[in-house]
């Protein structure tokens, strides 16, 4: 039995077709065979965060999603956020609320803030629905203040 398939999925927008290992994970095709290395592995079991990627628009954890459920798939990583050399909006809130200390959890906690904000629809969001909605990533450095605040400013970019 071969464990090796043909995908096609797009990943930041672009089209791609790779020979795979049925058994590697997206995490593990996103930096060993795309060279995207944004996405880390922390936990390697789905616990921290560091690894989430969308797919579909919908967050995931790409170190226990296996890449051959990808095939014809949209998957958006950290690198696919930034356009034309400017930071996407929940980038900037990153920088402007200094929610950034050693980077290895920020691609996760971006991709999560940004699933986070695709679904918000202008009503007024609580600390508790934004703690929740990122209770999939941890940080070792911060006490996560900053990150609330980033949070917040993605979601109202016009407050202050």
């Amino acid at each position: 039995m071969t464990t090796f398939r043909e995908i096609t999925f797009s990943i930041n927008g672009r089209p791609r077709t790779l020979y795979i290992d049925m058994r590697k994970s997206l995490l593990e095709v996103l930096r060993q065979d795309l060279g995207l290395t944004g996405a880390k592995q922390g936990c390697g079991v789905g616990e921290c965060g560091a690894c989430s990627v969308l797919v579909d628009e919908v967050l995931v954890d790409s170190c226990i999603y296996l890449a051959i459920w990808a095939d014809n798939k949209n998957i958006r990583t950290i690198e696919g956020e930034a356009k034309n050399g400017k930071l996407s909006r929940v980038q900037q809130a990153y920088v402007d609320e200094g929610a950034v200390q050693c980077g290895f959890c920020t691609p996760g906690f971006i991709m999560a803030t940004t699933s986070f904000t695709q679904k918000c629809t202008g009503e007024k969001i609580t600390e508790d629905e934004i703690r929740k909605s990122h209770a999939g990533n941890l940080c070792r450095c911060t006490g996560y203040q900053n990150i609330l605040k980033a949070v917040e400013k993605s979601i109202h970019p016009d407050k202050e």
